[in-house]
């Protein structure tokens, strides 16, 4: 029997996403905030990043802080929506004074890394910014893959403080959390800038010894560590770890973590290989014994 088609919708694995989505469809911003107000901070600067593509969402929103404009939650959807809309330097300015006015919010410098990056302004301003974030909550996840990604060569970093950053965040992490990942994302991300689909090249890349020996620690304090727990983020960092040792052909480890997975999946990073769907029943074959 071939494995089945993954559920790759976030809402699978996190019912939160489908109540906030449903409030937003709505228009009940009251509903609205009882979610995000539960919601651990990590939680909840995930779950502003959801949904945001459905037509009248703007206005909904402006709405809503016309009413009272120190509602950062709503100042953070209203931003990632307008990132993707409308573009970078309307959500920018729209973060720059949700910032002044809710500077103790990690969301909002989360979403403030994304616009520096789209919009290039240099590594100083997003040290800056990850500065502010790091001084709130040092182990962001969500903050931490935006700064991350500053750090890579397509907007302008370079490798070598990529890689130093995830592997001074992933040190500082507590074991068993969902930290350690970022090593494996640089990994996986330098891989697919420097060798794309070519998957003898990318497998030389990751299987040198020091990048190796990197990938599989990240896995002991993460996803293989007795602390671990399937809380919001859980099944991307799951996936991110099976992509890498399932490129590793480890076929074993592969399969572990596929199984842990269930009918779930993620479509980042599987996304850097071709089809996500299609891509993630290729593997699970393979780990699991059933193709080369």
């Amino acid at each position: 029997m071939l494995p089945r088609q993954p559920v790759l919708d976030p809402a699978a694995a996190y019912p939160l996403i489908t109540g906030l989505r449903d409030a937003l469809d709505s228009g009940d911003w009251p509903a609205c905030r009882a979610l995000l107000d539960a919601a651990g901070p990590v939680e909840r600067t995930e779950l502003t990043t959801v949904g945001l593509a459905e037509p009248g969402l703007a206005t909904f929103l402006r709405g809503v802080l016309d009413g009272d404009p120190g509602d950062g939650a709503a100042a953070v959807l209203l931003g990632r929506h307008l990132l993707g809309a409308d573009g970078p330097v309307a959500a920018e300015r729209l973060l720059v004074d949700a910032a002044a006015r809710s500077p103790r919010d990690p969301a909002i410098w989360t979403t403030r890394l994304s616009t520096a990056r789209e919009l290039r302004l240099g590594r100083s301003e997003a040290d800056r910014r990850y500065g502010r974030l790091a001084e709130i909550d040092p182990h962001h996840l969500p903050g931490q893959r935006e700064y991350l990604r500053q750090l890579c060569p397509e907007p302008g970093g370079d490798w070598e403080p990529a890689h130093t950053f995830a592997r001074t965040a992933a040190e500082s992490a507590p074991p068993g959390s969902f930290g350690p990942v970022l090593i494996a994302e640089a990994h996986l991300e330098h891989r697919r800038a420097e060798h794309g689909r070519r998957a003898s090249a990318g497998r030389r890349y990751l299987a040198a010894d020091e990048v190796r020996a990197e990938l599989y620690e990240a896995a002991r304090r993460s996803v293989w560590h007795a602390d671990f727990r399937h809380g919001h983020g859980w099944v991307r960092v799951t996936s991110t770890f099976a992509m890498v040792f399932a490129l590793l052909d480890d076929r074993p480890a592969a399969d572990s973590l596929l199984t842990a997975l269930g009918d779930l999946g993620s479509a980042y990073p599987w996304d850097h290989l071709g089809d996500p769907g299609s891509v993630i029943v290729k593997y699970r074959r393979r780990a699991a014994g059933g193709g080369t």
